[in-house]
């Protein structure tokens, strides 16, 4: 039994939900411990926002996936504040960004990022966005190209409608209805390719991320806001005409073996848009975790990259 797991089984019985928080907000500490960031909170669209900030240099804004929270990026935070300012946000409703007062409108969530690139980045950025923070950051270029220097889309939603396969549903749905340690590795069990090799090589790592993951999946009360971002970028198809509204060089890069968004709707985006298209091997939806050093190297080819016509793969 891991020390994350040997306390979260001593803590449940004498404090219920109280010890799954402590456990929750140690988690998210030690997962901060080991990047070279700090964490502060604006108020943003008037939704206090925790955002991580480290580097200097060119400014890239991480936007992290669904149920998710900005220390995921852990594996690919310290290679990259060598060379950028990176900002890496909990998205509104995850992590420990509040839950907003009045709708979370799309208006709303794209005035958020606004604000966000306006208070934190002293030049147009990068903009970095996995799943359904791609599906936000591309409808924010779709709208503010001039804002950005570059926009790169991990293993997006939205370049079509939101399709899984049959298994990651399922896994999807039990997880959310009743998130375990049994059913979350089930579900990462579809979102990695190689789910016992990834834990491996993350160590304890692993075993906080997961303390932390559970920890926000049991917070009920975030469950509306996740839900609201989820209906109004996820799980539509951002309209055609909007993508080709999207000027700023683009960059797509894709586990091969996605089984959320299969690597087809990337490859017909790739053709239609003329964005280049990186492929992750031996990655499923999320190769910034799976496949660290590979998504780094597709990451700084994109970034050196002064247009974002032709396909790569």
């Amino acid at each position: 039994m891991s020390e994350i797991q040997a306390r979260m089984a001593a803590q449940e019985p004498a404090e219920g939900h109280r010890g799954r928080r402590f456990v929750g907000k140690q988690a998210r500490e030690r997962l901060l411990a080991e990047m070279p960031v700090t964490e502060r909170r604006l108020e943003l669209a008037g939704i206090p926002t925790a955002v991580l900030e480290g580097g200097d240099g060119q400014p890239i804004v991480l936007l992290h996936g669904p149920g998710e929270h900005a220390a995921k990026w852990m594996r690919v935070i310290p290679d990259l504040v060598t060379t950028h300012r990176v900002v890496a946000p909990d998205l509104p409703g995850h992590g420990t960004t509040d839950l907003p007062d009045g709708p979370l409108s799309t208006d709303r969530v794209l005035a958020w990022l606004g604000e966000l690139i306006e208070r934190t980045c002293s030049m147009p950025p990068t903009l970095v966005g996995q799943i359904l923070g791609g599906a936000i950051a591309a409808r924010f270029a779709s709208r503010q190209s001039d804002r950005l220097s570059r926009l790169v889309l991990v293993d997006t939603l939205g370049l079509g409608s939101f399709q899984p396969t049959p298994e990651f549903g399922l896994a999807l749905t039990d997880f959310m209805a009743g998130p375990t340690e049994e059913t979350h590795d089930r579900l990462w069990r579809q979102c990695a390719f190689d789910l016992d090799r990834m834990r491996d090589r993350m160590g304890e790592s692993w075993e906080w991320l997961k303390a932390y993951n559970l920890d926000r999946a049991r917070a009920t009360n975030l469950h509306a806001a996740q839900h609201s971002l989820m209906t109004q970028f996820g799980m539509p198809a951002i309209p055609p005409a909007d993508l080709m509204r999207i000027t700023v060089p683009t960059t797509l890069i894709w586990g091969r073996h996605d089984l959320a968004t299969q690597l087809a709707i990337a490859e017909s985006a790739s053709t239609r848009y003329g964005w280049p298209l990186h492929v992750i091997e031996n990655a499923a939806d999320d190769p910034p975790i799976e496949q660290p050093e590979a998504f780094l190297r597709a990451l700084r080819e994109a970034l050196e990259t002064s247009t974002g016509r032709g396909n790569v793969t």
